[in-house]
């Protein structure tokens, strides 16, 4: 049987075992699901499963194909430090086979997928977030003026940031960076990167303590991408590397290796239909506009921060691409699975990058942008959604879940059109409306 962990922290602050733990599997927004059970039933959870109705999952399947199992991954066992009990990750199975709309094991797919070509895949992400007063509206009150990496003065959350960075470590999360982003209330806490189904449950699990420790504060945390029009959008910019025999494969002997040209040559050739898993949301569109520093022209360079893939300047094994468009309304299972099976598509066909440039795209004329063989994302999610329909190669990567995604984004898209006629608002408003703030606020 599986090694099972369970000495925790009780309520009161006394060590002990933890009495309930919480099964947590996502639906196909990203937002945490699950229930809790005796910690007796731990063993049973690992082995047998535990059986739920599925049918009011978002994403999952209806009343007539509910009955669905979860059975718990014992690596990913951790404690609530704040509630004294356990929490752990797990796959959704149904009749005694993987569930095909199980975010988890569409990603764990790809990576098995991946292995068996001699690849392992780690990724570092950067989760952005806003932190505001409660005040029973959706007019915010913002609880600092603060910009970027300013320390003392303006800064009135560094003690919320250290809170939430004091806690990571009892889930498996490594802080590695704290600091006050861009726009006034802003944040961003990097934690370390790990092998790509590791760093998608610590996403889950970043999220799930910003919030509660936001909340114990009398704040709200949203990872919403464009909470505020005037304010800078949340992204999640991605940090891939691959690995193979004990060696980061990226490095190449003046800058990047062939592999990884061609891996970002495969991100590029599928950024568009990329952009419907990475960016989900109506909201997505509203960051992914010029003069925010999110990315829109589809890109890559060196060092440049203007382009849609940009690689850092690095040292030792440290070789790596950064994909700046993702942002953390984004399933960060799905998000993992499309990029990572779009990557590896450049590598199967050698897909050399185009659109290389080292200027502030931003700063081109489209004729200039056009010679360069640079194109746009697109500017809506019904323009994505088309995109991923044409996308055999990103389809497939969404495996059993490919279909339930397409019907459930649709019907999001055409709930959002259908608001916006009925306030005779224009299609291409970046405003964010109040149906964008009761639908993302909480994602």
């Amino acid at each position: 049987m599986n090694d099972i962990k369970t000495v925790g922290t009780s309520l009161n602050g006394s060590s002990e075992k933890p009495r309930f733990l919480q099964l947590v599997f996502v639906d196909i927004n990203g937002a945490s699901k699950g229930m809790e059970i005796p910690m007796e039933r731990y063993e049973e959870a690992i082995n047998e499963g535990i059986a739920f109705d599925g049918s009011s999952i978002p994403g999952f399947q209806g009343i007539e194909d509910s009955d669905l199992v979860f059975k718990a991954d014992p690596s990913t066992y951790a404690e609530v430090p704040w509630e004294g009990i356990g929490r752990v990750y797990g796959y959704v199975y149904k009749g005694g086979k993987p569930y095909g709309a199980d975010p988890r094991g569409v990603l764990r797919e790809v990576l098995e997928d991946l292995e068996k070509r001699g690849f392992k895949a780690y990724i570092g992400p950067e989760p952005e977030f806003y932190l505001f007063k409660k005040n029973g509206t959706w007019k915010f009150d913002i609880p600092d003026g603060g910009g970027y990496f300013d320390l003392v003065t303006l800064d009135k959350a560094r003690n919320v940031r250290r809170e939430i960075a004091l806690y990571m470590p009892s889930f498996g999360l490594i802080p590695e960076v704290l600091h006050h982003e861009v726009g006034r209330s802003q944040h961003e806490i990097d934690f370390r990167y790990d092998e790509a189904l590791r760093t998608a449950d610590n996403v889950v699990s970043f999220k799930y303590i910003v919030k509660a420790v936001a909340e114990m504060n009398g704040l709200h945390a949203t990872f919403m991408p464009k909470p505020i029009h005037d304010f800078p959008g949340n992204g999640m910019h991605l940090h891939i590397s691959l690995w193979g025999e004990g060696e980061n494969v990226f490095i190449g002997e003046e800058g990047l290796s062939e592999t990884a040209l061609h891996f970002v040559g495969g991100i590029l050739k599928h950024a568009k239909a990329l952009a419907a898993v990475t960016n989900p949301t109506v909201n997505s569109y509203k960051r992914l506009v010029p003069g925010y520093e999110a990315p829109v022209y589809v890109s890559w360079g060196y060092r440049n921060r203007s382009t849609l893939i940009r690689v850092p300047t690095f040292w030792g094994n440290a070789a790596r691409i950064e994909y700046r468009c993702p942002d953390p309304s984004a399933n960060p299972y799905l998000a993992f699975a499309a990029v990572l099976t779009a990557g590896l598509d450049g590598i199967r066909k050698k897909i050399e990058p185009s659109a290389y440039v080292e200027e502030n795209v931003y700063e081109m004329g489209e004729a200039e942008r056009t010679e360069l063989g640079i194109e746009t994302l697109p500017s809506n999610l019904g323009e994505a959604l088309e995109e991923l329909k044409r996308d055999r190669v990103i389809r497939d990567a969404l495996s059993g879940i490919y279909r339930n995604f397409i019907e459930y984004k649709e019907r999001e898209w055409e709930n959002y059109v259908e608001f916006l006629s009925s306030r005779e608002l224009p299609l291409e408003t970046k405003e964010v409306t109040e149906w964008e703030l009761e639908r993302y606020f909480y994602i």
